[in-house]
């Protein structure tokens, strides 16, 4: 799953500190130490967001910064006891969204963190990621989370339930979904559909035995209830 913020911060008492409060506004969080664990974990990994210390052993946090801006635009708040002019300056030339003094107030840390998530991610939500209550499908990775812990789906099912998710209170007729899902010269019977949205519902639904998301209309076909 895909961490909400990476934090590069070296001195491990403020980092700490810095994890609950974020934790427990909603966000997971990774910590490195150094900017090359940072880097390293965004070699193999992927965070919404980069939380970055500058004075940081060995590599700084402008190094790490300017190394994060050519792979990617995954925005950068700087936290930093550096608050000259030519600082704060430099950590906009490398492509930091924000710079934030030390020491830091956690709660205006986190007012900054969910206005930075917002003009980052605004812009993008509608078209690579749909919320629905406690699911998120992200379409450009074709994932989905239920809870923020993902949700393992075959193809169709993973299409059935996006076609559903974006036509909430429609009610979609059953010919409808299936030719869309499985095409109107599918050779799968008609039951292969009923079969998905048995399935689906064992994995979405709080009681597959009384769906509330997916609602069989009966003689017509399924509606989709954002909850």
């Amino acid at each position: 799953m895909m961490t909400d913020i990476l934090l590069v911060e070296d001195e491990a008492e403020l980092a700490g500190l810095l994890r609950i409060y974020m934790e427990k506004a909603g966000y997971t969080v990774q910590w490195a130490v150094s900017g090359e664990e940072a880097l390293d974990f965004l070699h193999k990994d992927t965070a919404k967001m980069l939380l970055l210390d500058i004075t940081l052993p060995s590599m700084d946090g402008f190094a790490v910064c300017r190394e994060v801006r050519r792979n990617g635009s995954v925005p950068v708040l700087i936290i930093s006891a550096r608050v000259g002019k030519e600082d704060q300056l430099n950590g906009f030339r490398l492509g930091a969204d924000d710079y934030m003094e030390k020491p830091v107030d956690p709660d205006l840390l986190v007012a900054k963190i969910g206005s930075l998530f917002a003009r980052a991610y605004r812009a993008s939500v509608e078209k690579d990621v749909l919320y629905s209550g406690s699911l998120m499908i992200d379409r450009s990775a074709r994932r989905v989370y239920r809870d923020k812990v993902p949700v393992e789906l075959n193809v169709k099912e993973y299409e059935l339930l996006l076609l559903l998710a974006e036509n909430p209170g429609k009610t979609l007729d059953k010919d409808y979904l299936f030719d869309q899902i499985w095409g109107a010269d599918s050779f799968s019977e008609n039951q292969t559909l009923t079969v998905h949205i048995k399935m689906l519902r064992n994995k979405i639904e709080e009681d597959p035995r009384k769906p509330v998301r997916i609602r069989t209309v009966w003689g017509v076909g399924y509606c989709y209830e954002e909850l």
